[in-house]
């Protein structure tokens, strides 16, 4: 039943609602005592029948709410109304990722953004013990200023059965609603343990990471079906099409950064969301001390002023730097001329390999102080860049260059650069 304008709920005063879904109503309303406007939603009154389960949603709500995470919603209070459980969290102006795709693939580097911050997020409350268990784009809020926000941590704890009971689903495209004592979740989104109906931890959310972020990428759900039966059986017996095949500017590394999330098994995921963090974080080329010092991913306007500054700083740098070498170098160009002369040598290629047939000129590449060689060879089937020192007989493969093109070394030597659909 929707609550009237002006009625209390404690201390705070409905102003309007605001939405309404299968897990309750949302409004605005007002709090007096603090002089600012909050969000509450009222939740069904079956979900506080269970004077047990109520208190474990109780406890995960003040665990969530005492993160104080930027990319988490923020929890004020819990308390009841007429025998229905409400939760006061902050008011967010935006809107949610559900919305922002609005059924199309989202800009890779958009896509990644939003990623670091979900994984910022997630990694708060798994280091706090907190499990979502219902992560999906519905529950991921994009502010007015590019922060994403994760929603109704805690819910899922409220009506999850405590026998440990199967799982439930319903329509792929609404919120599974459940008879009591079963688990909720979201067909398409849940992990392979959850449609199994096993104890669930925070690699159940690495793989609905996985999901959320393969559909930010391709505009497609990862696993889908006519039924809910359908789409839960894709999520135990199938992998979803590549996304190279949706979306070509999708790089071969972050792919398998998806890959890894929607292992089947939890020991084959990424064991933390921190460790998938980073691997985005490398995926992306961003870095920031800031955003694995405090969780913090800044939003892409504060990053854009960052990079600003980081330029004028970089080139008043380089004009010192200049200005302090000119003596140095009007001395060398003073110097007489050194003979220089022509090197030539047989490139004798590692054992079983060989050039690609693609390779191009710019696939090989000489120190700038002439004593290694960088070049691109194919060995066994996999195309790597391999490094010969010239005093040495043989090369060295590089690890983790699969696929890489274009090797080239920085001005001081002391640092190879490769192309893997980033630097």
């Amino acid at each position: 039943m929707t609550i009237a304008a002006h009625t209390k709920l404690g201390r705070y005063e409905i102003v309007s609602l605001i939405g309404a879904g299968g897990m309750g109503e949302v409004y605005r309303a007002r709090d007096p005592k603090l002089g600012r406007d909050v969000a509450i939603k009222v939740l069904p009154a079956a979900f506080s029948a269970d004077a047990e389960r109520l208190r474990r949603f109780e406890q995960e709500a003040q665990a969530a709410g005492a993160l104080n995470h930027p990319n988490i919603l923020s929890i004020y209070d819990v308390a009841t109304h007429d025998g229905s459980l409400y939760v006061v969290s902050e008011l967010l102006e935006g809107e949610t990722l559900r919305e922002r795709m609005s059924g199309a693939a989202l800009p890779p580097r958009k896509a990644i953004d939003y990623a670091l911050q979900i994984a910022s997020g997630l990694a708060a409350a798994h280091e706090k013990g907190i499990v979502h268990r219902d992560l999906k784009p519905e529950n991921l809020f994009i502010t007015k200023d590019g922060r994403v926000k994760i929603l109704d941590f805690g819910l899922a704890k409220l009506i999850e059965p405590l026998d440990g009971s199967a799982v439930h689903a319903d329509a792929p495209t609404r919120r599974i609603n459940t008879e009591p004592g079963a688990v909720m979740g979201t067909a398409g989104y849940m992990s392979p343990e959850q449609v199994r109906g096993r104890g669930v931890d925070h690699r159940s959310d690495i793989f609905s990471f996985g999901t959320v972020l393969y559909e930010m990428l391709s505009g497609k759900r990862a696993f889908k079906g006519e039924s809910a039966v359908e789409a839960l059986n894709a999520i135990l017996k199938e992998d979803p099409p590549d996304l190279s095949t949706t979306n070509s500017m999708i790089a071969p590394a972050l792919e398998r950064v998806v890959r890894h999330c929607m292992e089947k098994s939890p020991e084959e995921r990424f064991q933390s969301a921190r460790d998938l963090a980073f691997a985005l974080e490398a995926v992306s080329g961003f870095s920031s001390s800031q955003a694995f010092t405090t969780g913090v991913v800044p939003p892409p306007s504060v990053r854009l002023k960052s990079r600003e500054r980081l330029a004028w700083i970089i080139a008043g740098v380089m004009l010192l730097g200049l200005l302090a070498a000119l003596p140095f170098a009007l001395s060398y160009f003073r110097r007489a001329p050194m003979e220089s002369g022509v090197v030539r040598f047989p490139v004798s290629l590692p054992e079983n390999a060989r050039f690609s047939s693609d390779v191009e000129s710019h696939n090989l590449s000489i120190s700038p102080d002439g004593r290694r060689l960088a070049f691109v060879a194919e060995a066994d089937g996999q195309k790597m860049v391999w490094v010969r020192s010239l005093d040495a007989l043989s090369a060295q493969a590089l690890p983790g260059t699969e696929e890489a093109i274009s090797p080239f070394w920085s001005p001081d030597g002391r640092h190879l650069l490769v192309w893997n659909g980033s630097l």
